[in-house]
């Protein structure tokens, strides 16, 4: 299946539901044997943590992850300790079980959350 649940859609009230999603890597920042990415879709984003005690392959595997990277993600959803009130998605994050990389990506000129009105 290539996803279950949209990017933007997933609440506290989810928690414990095994998902699968899928879009681009926005960010990827690794802090202490965990790697965080923040996955979006055109719904949202969501952040997945992959944990180096749980499974050391595959937070190994989510290091080569990079901005604009499709990928396909498979997870529990958990609440999130440090909430987020800026996304709608902010309370919970993915507990990552499995990762695909769909399409790798160059890296890009610009960071596409940006606004900008490109220098004109």
């Amino acid at each position: 299946m290539y996803r279950t649940n949209t990017c933007g859609e997933l609440r506290l009230a989810d928690a414990g539901k095994e998902v699968t999603l899928a879009g681009w890597v926005q960010k990827a920042r690794r802090m202490g044997g965990m790697t965080f990415v923040d996955l979006r879709d055109r719904y949202g984003i969501t952040q997945v943590v992959f944990n180096n005690a749980d499974n050391a392959a595959l937070c190994e595997e989510a290091n080569h992850l990079g901005r604009e990277y499709v990928a396909q993600i498979t997870g529990r959803v958990a609440e999130r300790s440090a909430k987020n009130p800026n996304l709608p998605t902010g309370d919970i994050e993915i507990i990552a079980t499995g990762l695909r990389v769909l399409n790798p990506s160059e890296v890009p000129p610009f960071t596409i959350e940006d606004d900008t009105d490109g220098g004109d």
